[in-house]
């Protein structure tokens, strides 16, 4: 799943609803609508199922209401920076996704497309994992990734007073984030120069109105070991993304490795399984209608305290360049991919990165439309007008908070339009491009194991680059740029097609293609060798990378006093409600940090007259093979769909015999989630989170309790494949089984 937003939410809805409703009957007829809205908007806060918690932050009233809709397990199992808790189990899976720790011996599990481009990597048209799978038989056959680290959690610390002691009256925007960023190195840095094993991250929460330290611990060496076929993980592909019902098993299980003393090491062959402080229990009791849930992982940006003017800016730019742009781009790589085995992996993990938030884009645009998010933004917005105006403490410094943020996001509108588009089309878009930046940009003086690092990557982008496809998205690339912005915003390239080439795109892609030594990995190699015979500022892909940066900066630099703007008046904003609504219990918007998000397993009605029930099971996947027959998308081996016709499910088949794969829950999610793991009331494994659903793609801006729910997979589903189909009995025997017949 991919994913962005801002939330905010309170735990007491009737007393909300009573002040809401007694502000009415004292004002006039025509407030009654905003108000109405405003109520609405601000109830959503209310509910028990929305909020990305911090677990070293939560108060009395929120463990409440977790012991309320069923929590069995004490809030001091949940997170302890003295004891093993249950936020020892649960990792940031790469930076990017979350993941969680099922053996002493290390054994983690995280979503397929997590693992996605780690299975690629490994993966050759001889021995293509992508497509059957990949199972280590033995410790010996585990195969290591290089780039890849897990980070555990140590404990978080409140240094809001710290990082703010720096801002003085009267400090420009400017300087008072100097001054922040100062301070947030430095208490970062006090962490690695106690113990040079942990990092330290200091983070803004409330829009930079507080700061919490997050004080993690690396895990560089992590293995694969099991990947279950494409057809499986990523059962239904474009189609299913994002829809529900599901029938994704969406899984991956690597291993942690470490040094002899269970301290984080590189990789060696030497490293032994690391051992975790905490092991989240498996569960095979599975859960009902109503069963209490939670989700505990790394949730990456919600916007849901931004502004009107924010979302209208992020929709007609951000999201509108990507639906724009990566539908062209990614329908050549589909086309090619469709017609050869070898681009297929090749390009398999790049597509699949790209169109996961291509369709994001798609459905956060329409949600937004759909449930009238602008409405009811722009209603809260005019009571808090209203708050301010009545507030002298607020009147003061805050009358002219919505008129400047109007203003400055009108005059950065068409310079963020550009470079909306201009990031798509060419910082995402041709990967010969992407190369120059990259070598352009190159530390070469750093610390040695970044620089090396670094060169892999460059390396590996090579070897996953079909030129005669990157030269048609180019093409590609160059007109739809031309025709989205306006006719400033172009680089210096373009009187060169227009001159030189008589506007024909394809002929200057063909001529640059054909005079770069960057095409292949030989001009860096000759420039790494200091070859005299090669100048590598002379080569035309590397002159296209500097008309590329300096035309980027001088939009920029268009932007930049209107963004500070924007920046300090949405931090007001942010301050502004939490003051208005002061009683409410408040959580920060997701930041990559780790959070916890619980409620209960449920069904939904999407529309009138459907209802959706809240599991799916193998007979949808019998259903979906049969009705998409033909459609690559669909197809799963015979095999597999032999395991679920015989209807062998043993001790992991449900109450009626039934083999689960996927549920769904109101807990509240979004991108960097996928790999979350699902707990029981008492802290046991349901499943692993993997996805939101279509009806609710607006969530990153506002949560929608009807609507939203976050789509897992089955824990059962998950280990039935590996026994059964992996034929991996010793990974099941690894794990602490905590229930089931």
């Amino acid at each position: 799943m991919a994913e962005s937003a801002y939330r905010f939410q309170s735990v007491k809805a009737d007393l909300l609803n009573d002040i809401c409703f007694r502000y009415i009957e004292r004002n006039d007829m025509k407030f009654r609508f905003v108000i109405i809205a405003v109520c609405c908007f601000f109830t959503l806060a209310v509910r028990a199922d929305e909020g990305m918690w911090m677990l070293g932050n939560l108060d009395k009233q929120t463990r409440r209401t977790m012991k309320e809709l069923g929590l069995q397990m004490p809030a001091d199992k949940l997170y302890s920076s003295r004891r093993p808790s249950l936020k020892d189990a649960v990792v940031s899976f790469g930076g990017f996704c979350s993941g969680v720790v099922v053996s002493e011996d290390g054994l983690v599990f995280t979503n397929h497309h997590c693992g996605f481009s780690c299975v690629q990597q490994h993966s050759s048209v001889e021995h293509d994992y992508l497509k059957d799978g990949f199972v280590a038989h033995s410790r010996s056959e585990e195969l290591p990734n290089p780039e890849l680290y897990v980070r555990f959690l140590l404990r978080t610390e409140d240094v809001t007073k710290r990082v703010l002691g720096a801002v003085k009256p009267g400090m420009a925007e400017a300087e008072r984030s100097a001054a922040i960023d100062s301070v947030m190195f430095a208490v970062s840095e006090e962490v690695a120069h106690k113990d040079s094993t942990l990092v330290g991250i200091v983070d803004a929460y409330y829009g930079g109105n507080e700061f919490w330290l997050s004080v993690y611990r690396d895990y560089n060496d992590v293995r694969l070991v099991f990947a279950p076929p494409s057809s499986v993980g990523k059962f239904g592909w474009d189609t299913d993304n994002w829809v529900w019902p599901r029938h994704t098993g969406d899984f991956c299980v690597f291993r942690i490795y470490a040094d002899r003393n269970n301290r984080p090491a590189d990789y060696s062959p030497e490293n032994v399984p690391y051992h975790p402080e905490y092991v989240a229990p498996v569960s095979l009791d599975g859960y009902k209608e109503g069963s209490f849930c939670m989700t505990l992982g790394y949730p990456g940006r919600t916007e849901r305290y931004l502004s009107s003017f924010g979302i209208e800016e992020m929709m007609n730019n951000d999201n509108q360049a990507q639906i724009d742009v990566r539908g062209i781009k990614q329908a050549i790589w589909k086309r090619e991919m469709d017609r050869r085995d070898s681009i297929r992996i090749k390009y398999a993990s790049k597509y699949d990165e790209s169109s996961n938030y291509w369709k994001n884009s798609i459905g956060v645009n329409r949600a937004i439309r759909k449930s009238h998010i602008l409405e009811k933004k722009r209603a809260m917005e005019q009571e808090l007008r209203r708050w301010i105006q009545q507030t002298p403490g607020e009147r003061e410094t805050l009358l002219q908070l919505f008129p400047d943020l109007e203003l400055d996001y009108k005059n950065v509108r068409e310079a963020n339009h550009a470079l909306a588009y201009f990031a798509e089309a060419f910082l995402n878009g041709p990967e010969l491009v992407q190369l120059a930046l990259s070598i352009l940009n190159f530390d070469f003086e750093g610390e040695q194991k970044a620089v090396v690092a670094n060169l892999k990557a460059i390396v590996e982008k090579y070897a996953n680059l079909d030129l005669e496809i990157d030269k048609e998205v180019f093409t590609a690339m160059l007109k739809e740029y031309r025709s989205k912005v306006d006719s400033t915003y172009l680089p210096e390239f373009y009187g060169t097609i227009a001159t030189r080439y008589g506007g024909n795109d394809k002929a200057y892609v063909d001529s640059l293609y054909a005079s770069s030594e960057l095409t292949t990995p030989r001009g860096l190699k000759r420039f790494l060798e200091q070859d005299t015979t090669y100048h590598i500022y002379d080569d035309p892909a590397i002159n296209l990378g500097i008309d590329l940066i300096g035309k980027m900066f001088e939009i920029n630099m268009q932007t930049r006093e209107p963004a500070m703007n924007i920046a300090r008046n949405e931090r007001l904003l942010n301050g502004a409600v939490r003051r208005m609504y002061s009683s409410r219990n408040f959580y920060p918007d997701a930041n990559s940090t780790m959070r916890l998000s619980f409620g209960t397993v449920c069904g939904y009605t999407p529309f009138d007259g459907a209802e959706y029930d809240y599991h799916t099971t193998t007979k949808g996947i019998l259903e979906k093979v049969k009705a998409h027959a033909g459609d690559v998308d669909f197809e799963v081996q015979p095999e597999i769909l032999s395991l679920f016709s015989n209807r062998d499910f043993g001790r992991y088949a449900d109450e009626k015999g039934e083999m689960n794969v996927c549920f769904i829950s109101n807990n509240d999610i979004t991108g960097g989630n996928s790999g979350s793991a699902m707990f029981n009331a008492k802290g046991e494994l349901l499943g692993l989170a993997f996805d939101g659903n279509w009806e609710a793609m607006g969530s990153d801006i506002l949560y929608e309790p009807k609507m939203q729910r976050c789509i897992g997979v089955d824990v059962r589903y998950i280990l039935f494949m590996i026994e059964r189909y992996g034929k991996a009995g010793n990974l099941i025997r690894e794990l602490k089984i905590a229930s089931g017949r």
